[in-house]
């Protein structure tokens, strides 16, 4: 398949070209798959509302062909009779019909998923082409339309066959029962019917479906030129690149926010910055500053700390430092290695005495920043 200036279509739709597709209603619907759905639910429906079939068409008969003198003689009264004969019935078969409705949406939806769209709606010129008509008539999809009507004949004509077999001996049993009976047994011998003639129509759903979806992507393949054009244009685009930067800010903040229950120390500035150091020996280097945040994120890492018994303490000129002369997940400066040593030294002697294991430290010293490193 090649588009005009006979590129080949080898790529797979990207997901701005399956979305355009959504939005024109295009989506790979199986009719057969609603079909058989239908029909399997409308048999067994049929079975297990037997008696309200029964009744329903009791009651219409009594309804609509039942006279007193008074009415033979009213010309709308065969009319009303007969639209209260269809409302009785309909009233009495509600609960199939409205299953059948639902299982015609889920069947629907379970092959192309949802997606509402107005666009198969509105009015367009080029239906009304007869060259296009002519080209749908000669295209592979056609072929397999056809292909599929003829099994769908062969197999609901040969499956009617075993069934009008198997059952004759009922079918001339019937005109031996009582009237009810007889009603009775006919609905329930027509709901097999309908069960039978449905399953074998599954073959053809569970075709058709893979071949509906496959037939989807494939027209909506493009060439490796569509998919360079469509990249360049998505980036290009103000809006796609606040998006993305958005969700890379979120991921971020997320991933931050993960690492503070992990760190040893929250430095605060007390009200406006946050920073979070940890510190593993076994792997060398410096502390690292695994979450910062001012304002609002700052006031965040610290519910998260606390949440978690982090220590937090208040060294306004060091967090301001650490905030903005430290990248993110990255090691402190090397001019400040002795100001967060002393700070780990006291949090090591505050952990200590709160497990019973040694002196109270008292309140944490003055650290001292270099000046080329203060903000």
């Amino acid at each position: 398949m090649a588009d005009e200036d006979g590129q080949e279509k080898t790529e797979d739709a990207t997901p701005r070209k399956l979305e355009q597709a959504y939005e024109k209603g295009q989506t790979p619907r199986s009719r057969d798959l609603v079909a058989v759905s239908m029909l399997i639910i409308g048999g067994i429906g049929m079975l297990l509302y037997v008696e309200q079939i029964y009744r329903a068409f009791v009651t219409a008969f009594e309804m609509g062909f039942t006279f007193d003198r008074e009415k033979i003689f009213d010309d709308s009264a065969m009319m009303r009779a007969l639209l209260q004969a269809a409302y009785a019935a309909g009233k009495s078969l509600l609960p199939l019909f409205a299953t059948l409705a639902v299982v015609a949406i889920a069947a629907s939806v379970a092959s192309g998923g949802l997606h509402v769209s107005s666009h198969p709606l509105m009015f367009k010129f080029e239906k009304l082409n007869p060259l296009s008509g002519i080209k749908r008539m000669f295209s592979l999809q056609s072929l397999v339309e056809l292909i599929k009507s003829i099994m769908k004949v062969s197999l609901v004509g040969f499956t009617a066959w075993l069934v009008v077999k198997a059952q004759f001996a009922e079918y001339l049993g019937l005109i031996d029962e009582p009237i009810q009976q007889a009603m009775l047994h006919s609905i329930s011998m027509v709901a097999w019917a309908f069960v039978w003639l449905s399953l074998s129509l599954a073959l053809v759903a569970a075709i058709d479906v893979p071949y509906q979806n496959w037939q989807f992507r494939k027209q909506l393949r493009m060439t490796k030129q569509e998919v360079k054009d469509e990249y360049k244009d998505s980036e290009g685009k103000p809006e796609i690149k606040a998006k993305q930067r958005q969700r890379a800010r979120e991921m971020a903040f997320a991933g931050m926010m993960a690492e503070v229950p992990k760190a040893d120390v929250v430095i605060t500035n007390p009200t406006h910055f946050a920073v979070a150091l940890r510190y593993d020996p076994t792997k060398g280097g410096a502390p690292k500053l695994v979450a910062k945040g001012a304002d609002l994120i700052a006031e965040q890492i610290k519910r998260v700390a606390i949440a978690n018994n982090v220590v937090i303490l208040a060294a306004p000129p060091l967090a301001r430092s650490i905030f903005y002369h430290t990248k993110l997940f990255k090691e402190i400066p090397s001019g400040l290695y002795v100001a967060v040593a002393q700070v780990l030294a006291y949090v090591y002697h505050l952990k200590r005495y709160q497990k019973g294991q040694g002196p109270n430290p008292g309140a944490m010293p003055d650290v001292d920043v270099p000046n080329n490193l203060r903000r």
